[in-house]
């Protein structure tokens, strides 16, 4: 006998309806990094472009970034907690490998019996948390997700570490996705280049520390040089796609939005890209720093609040990071 299952009734295309930020509550000035990296507030600014970051106190959870940026993105978007019906998060800091963050954060902010689950696609979590979230409401699957990039990466560094420790800040940004009569989230372009694995990484396992405690906590390292690289050559070629896909061109752009590793690499992609000067560009890594998966969402919050960026601006969008993982895609702002 042949079942015919009833299938799920897709829609034209889904939207961002709203954004949510939340940074660190404190300023951490380069002078006050310095000093174990054998290093200089000019030294800082020149390699990377940041004068402050910011990072949380201790008594300040990554749940909390999380939750404040997203009671703001779901109020932003004319929607209370009990209208989200899925919640992605995107982090790699998260402090329990289970229960989820995502699944915690449903809780709290009233999404009850919410898909909830968590990714660590780094830098690129939170386009690939959008790719997922548009692909949700499309398929008819989800009505409204959440989607979060949330990071205390304070947590996880080594101040004595000279390859990136000070470029890391904490923070969380989120968006609600939800259903559109037309596409305004294009089609996203993201993958993976693990041969690459060790220009971002961990300096030991967890289990090799369980066994062996004197080597310390696992903090972050990367290969800046190789890094800066990859993203520059890669990165553009991957916006240009998005561009294509999206049925549009780099004439089209509005607002771009790159994650905020480096502000030579910001530099560098728009001039590979040739953008345009009429075209806004995030550079938000100059006193927040580089939040990895928060570092997008956070960036482009803050254009559309400082009028920088407006609704129906054609924006890019592009995250990269440890994988080495990528991902992007078009997005009209809400």
């Amino acid at each position: 006998m042949t079942v015919s299952l009833t299938p799920t009734q897709p829609v034209p295309g889904s939207q961002v309806l709203g954004y949510g930020a939340a940074r660190g509550d404190l300023d951490v000035p380069n002078d006050d990094i310095v000093g174990p990296i054998n290093s200089s507030d000019e030294w800082i600014r020149q390699r990377t472009g940041i004068i402050s970051r910011k990072r949380a106190s201790a008594d300040v959870s990554l749940l909390d970034l999380a939750k404040k940026a997203s009671l703001e993105a779901v109020e932003n978007s004319g929607l209370t907690g009990s209208d989200i019906d899925a919640v992605i998060v995107g982090t790699i800091t998260f402090e329990y490998h289970t229960p989820s963050l995502a699944a915690l954060l449903a809780y709290e902010i009233g999404a009850d019996g919410a898909i909830a689950y968590d990714m660590g696609a780094a830098c690129a979590g939170f386009c690939y948390g959008i790719g997922q979230a548009d692909a949700l409401v499309r398929a008819g699957t989800a009505k409204n997700v959440l989607v979060v990039g949330a990071e205390k990466l304070s947590d996880i560094i080594d101040p004595t570490d000279r390859s990136m420790s000070f470029l890391l800040g904490d923070g969380a940004g989120a968006a609600v996705v939800s259903a559109s009569d037309v596409p305004k989230i294009g089609p996203t372009v993201w993958g993976s280049d693990g041969e690459n694995w060790k220009t971002i990484y961990m300096t030991h396992s967890l289990l090799e520390y369980k066994e062996n405690p004197e080597l310390g906590f696992p903090t972050l390292r990367q290969e800046g040089p190789s890094v800066f690289r990859w993203a520059v050559w890669h990165t553009a070629d991957m916006i240009r796609e998005s561009l294509e896909r999206s049925g549009l061109s780099v004439e089209d752009v509005d607002v771009f939005v790159p994650h905020q590793a480096n502000m030579r690499i910001i530099d560098q992609l728009a001039k590979q890209l040739k953008l345009p000067d009429s075209v806004v560009i995030a550079r938000d890594i100059e006193d927040t720093g580089n939040t990895s998966a928060a570092s997008i969402p956070l960036a482009t919050h803050r254009l559309l609040q400082e009028g920088k960026a407006k609704s129906g601006d054609v924006c890019v969008q592009i995250g990269f990071g440890a994988g080495l993982a990528y991902a992007g895609q078009v997005v009209i702002l809400p």
